[in-house]
């Protein structure tokens, strides 16, 4: 807990962060088989933590942060910038973002979490997962099922403003599933409804996670490529105004012009 109250601090007065240089610990071992048993073991703390009915949210970015640096270990470079777009404000917002790997489910608690309680809206299959699925309901997820979307509307609705209400923020990915490409088709407005009926700031997350790959049988557990710098780019907090449609255009752009900036604009599809 003392790592992660250290970073309530350090992140509210910074706007960026680059892995440092010296992070990477040399090995000629596959950075697979350096970085996923350090993470079974991080899973199999926290879901102790979660028994004892103590896995709070400091833990849970105690448990990022530590994830976070054993990827830094093995070679992953990460950046990230524009978090004082979330810091410079009181209250709760609703963080919108493109979704490609598990990377971004790992690190966002430890980049926001210290200043701004948050919470996911989670697919229900993660939720019943042996090893995750206890880690992920004890924080409070807002669960979807992805078969019925008007039920999913509902429940993201509803459960979403008891979150807001309590003064946790949300991070919403609107696509369907995680994956590469950025396919804004299937980008919905989910996000911006939610914001729109509580009166609370969106916050565009444009993210290149593939660094961390899907794996086939087991997304969690995809190849680790040292070679791709992971990015994260929070925007500017925007008030939703009329149906929201500026607002959704602007979150389009704002993840559209960063991997495009990050040299990947192979990953965007156009509609």
């Amino acid at each position: 807990m003392k790592i992660a109250k250290e970073y309530v601090s350090i992140i509210a007065k910074q706007d960026t962060y680059k892995t440092p240089i010296d992070a990477e610990k040399k090995s000629i071992i596959p950075a697979e088989l350096r970085f996923f048993p350090n993470l079974l073991n991080i899973f199999f703390f926290a879901n102790r933590l979660t028994r004892k009915n103590i896995y709070d949210r400091f833990n849970w970015v105690n448990s990022s942060v530590m994830i976070m640096d054993g990827l830094e270990k093995v070679g992953v470079k990460i950046e990230i910038d524009g978090m004082h777009n979330f810091t410079s404000f009181d209250g709760p917002a609703v963080f919108i973002g493109n979704h490609m790997s598990t990377l971004e489910t790992i690190a966002l608690p430890r980049i926001i979490n210290p200043v701004k309680p948050v919470v996911f809206v989670t697919k229900q299959e993660l939720n019943t997962t042996p090893l995750f699925g206890p880690i992920n309901s004890s924080r409070h997820p807002i669960i979807v099922t992805r078969e019925n979307a008007r039920e999913d509307l509902m429940q993201v609705m509803d459960q979403g403003a008891e979150r807001l209400k309590d003064g946790r923020s949300i991070i919403l990915f609107p696509q369907k599933t995680r994956s590469p490409i950025f396919d804004q088709s299937n980008f919905n407005t989910l996000g911006i409804k939610l914001a729109k009926r509580n009166n609370v700031p969106i916050v565009p997350i444009a993210l290149l996670t593939d660094a961390w790959g899907n794996g086939k049988i087991m997304k969690e557990f995809g190849a680790i490529d040292t070679n791709k710098k992971v990015y994260f780019s929070f925007g500017k907090p925007l008030e939703i105004t009329g149906n929201g449609s500026e607002q959704h255009k602007q979150v389009v752009e704002h993840i559209t012009s960063h991997l495009k900036k990050w040299g990947r604009e192979e990953l965007i599809l156009d509609n």
